[in-house]
């Protein structure tokens, strides 16, 4: 019993001294913040920003649309069309083809994007999971065929 004993003391021992020998692990260098915003200081609203202005000033945001839709059967984009305009949010239904398939969408009028708020969206969100909204310019991804 002595004699296992001191086997499994020197195997520790042994062990002890392999894993020292191993090369301990360095911390990973990180870069300053500071080196990746170069000259932005702070975090400014795109409403706030120059650039914003002077786009906004060239396209007004009559210019812009509400898109609804995404992934989904055209009988319920049609169906959300039918809650839309019985609330008397003026849409008109599109698709759009691309490689992953089929996707439809309902444009909504800029006159009518201000009736669409997020409780209207969590609501169809609730009866429909797949739905997505999407704010584009009014020539967008939703054509009409």
């Amino acid at each position: 019993m002595r004699w296992v004993f001191l086997l499994l003391l020197m195997l520790n021992g042994f062990y002890y001294v392999w894993h020292q020998q191993e090369a301990p692990l360095r911390p990973k260098e990180v870069v300053p913040l500071s080196l990746y915003k170069g000259a932005q200081h702070d975090i400014r609203l795109l409403s706030e920003s120059g650039a914003e202005q002077s786009n906004s000033l060239a396209n007004p945001a009559g210019d812009q649309c509400l898109y609804l839709g995404g992934d989904m059967a055209p009988s319920e984009a049609r169906t959300i069309e039918q809650r839309l305009t019985s609330l008397d949010i003026q849409t008109q239904f599109g698709k759009r083809v691309d490689g992953s398939g089929v996707t439809y969408w309902l444009k909504v009028s800029p006159d009518s994007r201000r009736l669409v708020d997020d409780a209207l969206l969590g609501g169809l969100r609730q009866d429909f999971p797949q739905l997505k909204n999407k704010i584009l310019l009014c020539e967008g991804i939703a054509t009409v065929e």
